[in-house]
């Protein structure tokens, strides 16, 4: 339909054409029918008044009655891939050419090694696929997200959600591709994250510290940028967990979460149509048209799903819809079934037994007999051994790769490539950071923020008697890599704990880094590390002419426990009595700074308005260089230029629905929130104590002469204007279940994981496998599909916005100008007020200018429509708000579509 825009003394007359919004209906999924193919999975719809569940944690209870459920919709066949459609980095054609050329040179063993890790615990990584024929000798998977996990000669880098405070683009590439090339230099394959799942729904969440932001846009920004980086270097990105995995509570039965009641099943995440599109899934678009190249499915359940085997998510949204051509693989253990999950559109599992060391496989040598008996198709089969080999020709990883020169069982020398194996050299303990430790500290001084600073108690000078207070002021007394996979909390944060961390080269405290300049400028420099001890804090604060009070808040993956923090925090405020000792120092002291290190937002209530506080300084999760990148910034030598990338609320309670910390039955469930963090705060009028976006400066800055004006009428495409390919063919390898055993004289090695058949029998026909799997698809093509990350208009840029900032001030600094869309109002897909849709960061001298540009898509006009399952335009006013903050604009323009 013609729509006329009108921006409001910009443009007038000036038309577009949008899909039509005539259809439109409230928030809902689709059709409820059951998903054949997990059923025995699936969670039946609960009682909606006879369970509740209150948590033990004060002021953020969750209660009431259990949430509703509307079924995961099946969606069959798995959609093949063809190679067709451009990504950020690149096309997909000629590498799906090669692959399947080499695949086609493959018999049914050799492909399901392909799909099926060799067993945990077994080889030198993580994860580690089999041989498949002369010229593949398999993938290294290796953790983490901020640099490889459980070696030696690498760098600890600051985690995405640090970086992702940096608001800069070329850096949060620069990061990823640092990364990259020393996965890449240590002989791995693939680098499990980036992570945006979690996104970040529960400020308490343990494992938010390892993704960007709550921000849909800012996490997809950040997330295709780290992608761009880390595959230029060679590497495979693999993002994750996808999708819904929110908190870790309950995320696998297998795991203890203090004294619960019993529960069987990993919790259930119900998200909506629209809260899917709109909120979850958006960075995982993002991800896919940057053109990522595997995407790991989460452990917990989706809608009655679990994520591993959910048709809909997998089949209908990554492979059709966002035009997935890469492969799905499970998280370590997430895999619930074999032909289930196969024809639900998982391509491979890892680590590839059932459970760790448990010797047997849902893939393996089932999935061969699966393929013999013709359960599952031999198409089916070809497509995930070329949708798991293209990335490898797509990066050239054939072409002269390094050889995996190290172990992720041990950091000895000499070791072995499975328990109880021979002794072997399995550590080279090859150095691969090279310069990237210069990439690691810009990566965390530039995410750091300035939230308070009166009568200018910042940058430090000298000062008579600088005193420092806190255990997190120095590296933890065990040492830096003291508590393993950084399982505790003493001395200062470079990460939170769990998978998703990396053994320290050193680590550099911010006591030792603040001594050096304090003595350099002459001033006398005491500290006090011990938290608890109230009459030396007393007494040194008495005496100090500055203080810098040391807190933190620290979380983590469920698998390991802190001070009865299952992973996911259980309060809002600072650990170890941090508030407490803010109050004791300023009690005494007149002029005291807080540095905050945490993995999230923390509660400042207690003390952020006493006049005696004069600075507060967000360090964050800083990496390495933690210490040194704050010394810098507390002294001058850099101007903070971090800007929040999550709100900071007054009380746990201003965020909405919490955690579930208790179960209410056997089948854990919780609604996830289509509008969270600053959004959730706008349309419930909360007030935060610091806004989404913001930060201060040494100097300031102003934003001026904004415009905004269309650049583009162009229609949106229908899918069937875009080309679709045609998936490679290759000839039936016809396998018989005689030829599936093993060779005879071949060692079997205990609780390896093998394709063999371990008889013929295992390969007998059994009684009809009722779940389709190929001929018309259960539920229609996704109209919003048509390419890698959804239909390609949605990428139209329509809008472009441009403003003038100036440094005003008398230092050299950075500015994040920032622009929030507001919606028209719906009475059918109302919105939150504001959704952050650009930014731009900007470096100038004082008195210096720049112009800034954000151009506005399709996509971030749109709503998703359930009715018609589709993105749309809604008929009102939108509004371009430039400023500095969630909070703060400087500049509106207005456009109308009607």
């Amino acid at each position: 339909m013609q729509v006329a825009l009108l921006v409001s003394g910009l443009l007038a007359g000036s038309t577009a054409q949008v899909p039509s919004p005539s259809a439109v209906a409230s928030d809902g999924p689709s059709a409820p029918s059951t998903d054949p193919l997990t059923i025995s999975q699936a969670c039946p719809r609960l009682s909606t008044s006879s369970i509740t569940s209150t948590s033990s944690t004060p002021g953020y209870e969750t209660s009431g009655p259990a949430p509703f459920y509307a079924p995961s919709p099946p969606f069959y066949p798995s959609p093949r891939g063809t190679g067709e459609g451009v990504t950020l980095d690149g096309a997909w054609t000629i590498a799906y050419q090669q692959a399947a050329a080499y695949v086609a040179t493959l018999d049914t063993l050799q492909k399901v090694n392909l799909t099926t890790g060799i067993g945990w615990n077994n080889g030198k990584c993580l994860g580690q696929t089999g041989l498949a024929g002369p010229n593949f000798t398999g993938y290294c998977l290796m953790d983490s997200p901020l640099g490889i996990r459980a070696t030696d000669g690498n760098t600890v880098f600051p985690p995405l959600s640090q970086v992702a405070k940096s608001w800069d683009r070329t850096l949060i590439r620069a990061h990823g591709r640092a990364m990259g090339e020393e996965f890449r230099s240590k002989g791995a394959h693939v680098q499990l994250g980036p992570v945006v799942g979690p996104l970040g729904t529960f400020p308490l969440g343990g494992r938010g510290w390892e993704g960007y932001s709550p921000d849909s846009y800012l996490a997809g920004q950040g997330v295709s940028e780290t992608i761009l980086g880390q595959q230029a270097a060679g590497l495979q990105s693999c993002v994750k967990h996808y999708i819904g995995n929110e908190q870790e509570h309950f995320r696998q039965a297998s795991e203890t979460y203090g004294p619960q009641p019993k529960f069987n099943e990993s919790i259930d995440a119900y998200v909506s149509d629209r809260a899917m599109h709109e909120t979850y899934l958006w960075p995982f678009a993002d991800a896919v048209r940057a053109g990522v190249s595997s995407v790991m499915c989460s452990y917990q359940q989706i809608n009655g799903s679990y994520g591993c085997a959910n048709s809909k998510t997998l089949n209908g949204l990554l492979k059709d819809e966002l035009g997935f051509q890469g492969y799905v693989m499970s998280d370590w253990a997430a895999t619930h079934a074999g032909v289930a999950a196969v024809l639900a559109g998982l391509d491979m599992t890892m680590p590839g037994d059932q459970s760790f060391r448990s010797g047997d496989s849902y893939f393996g040598s089932n999935l061969t007999a699966a393929v013999i008996n013709g359960t599952i198709s031999e198409e089916r089969l070809n497509d995930m051994a070329i949708r798991i080999l293209a990335p490898y020709y797509r990066l050239k990883q054939n072409i002269n790769y390094p050889k995996t020169s190290f172990s992720a069982w041990t950091l000895d020398t000499v070791g072995s490539l499975y328990p109880d194996g021979p002794p072997v050299v399995v550590n080279e303990h090859v150095d691969v950071r090279s310069t990237h430790g210069t990439i690691a500290y810009r990566s965390a001084l530039e995410s750091i923020i300035l939230l308070k600073n009166t009568v200018n108690s910042l940058p430090l000078g000298y000062t008579r008697r600088l005193t420092i207070f806190g255990q997190t002021s120095v590296v933890n007394p065990l040492g830096a890599n003291g508590c393993p996979d950084r399982g505790c909390d003493d001395g200062i944060l470079g990460s939170g704990w769990g998978s998703g961390t990396s053994n320290y080269p050193y680590q550099i405290g911010a006591d030792s880094a603040l001594q050096r300049y304090a003595l350099s400028q002459g001033s006398l420099f005491y500290d006090v590390s011990n938290t608890y001890d109230a009459d030396a804090i007393a007494q040194a604060a008495s005496s100090a002419t500055k203080s810098v009070v040391f807190i933190s808040a620290d979380s983590g993956e469920g698998y390991i426990s802190v001070d009865g923090n299952y992973g996911d925090r259980k309060n809002y405020t600072a650990w170890h009595d941090g508030d407490r000792l803010v109050r004791n120092v300023t009690s005494k002291c007149n002029d005291t700074v807080v540095v905050v290190y945490s993995v999230g937002a923390i509660s400042l209530e207690q003390w952020v308005d006493n006049p005696n506080v004069t600075a507060v300084v967000w360090a964050g999760l800083g990496g390495q260089e933690a210490g040194q990148a704050l010394a810098d910034v507390l002294y001058g030598g850099y101007n903070p230029s971090g800007k929040l990338t999550f709100t900071i609320g007054r009380n746990l309670s201003d965020y909405g629905p919490g955690i579930l910390y208790r179960p209410q039955n056997a089948r854990p469930a919780q609604n996830l929130s289509h509008w969270i963090d600053y959004k959730h705060f706008d349309l419930n009028n909360i007030t935060p104590r610091y806004a989404f976006g913001y930060g201060l400066s040494y100097t300031t800055f102003a934003i001026a002469n904004c415009t905004t004006q269309m650049v583009s009428n162009a229609s949106y495409s229908p899918r069937s204007a875009y080309p679709t390919g045609t998936p490679p063919s290759i000839p039936p390898a016809n396998l018989s279940a005689s030829q599936a055993l093993a060779p005879s004289g071949q060692p079997i090695i205990s609780q390896w994981i093998y394709p063999y058949l371990n008889s013929t029998q295992q390969a007998q026909p059994r009684e009809s496998y009722p779940y389709p799997y190929q001929g018309t698809p259960s539920l229609p093509l996704s109209p919003a599909g048509g390419g890698p990350g959804g239909n390609p208009s949605l990428y139209d840029v329509l809008f472009e916005t441009t403003c003038s900032v100036t440094n005003t001030g008398a230092r050299s600094g950075a500015e994040v100008v920032q622009l929030y869309l507001g919606f028209p109002n719906s009475t059918t897909l109302s919105s939150a007020p504001y959704h952050l849709r650009g930014f731009e960061k900007v470096f100038l001298a004082p008195g210096t200018s720049a112009q800034v540009k954000f151009g506005t898509t399709r996509r971030d006009l749109s709503a998703w429509d359930p009715a018609v399952q589709n993105w749309v335009f809604l008929s009102g006013q939108y509004t371009f708000n430039v400023g500095n903050s969630s909070r703060s604009f400087s500049h509106v323009r207005t456009v109308e579509l009607t």
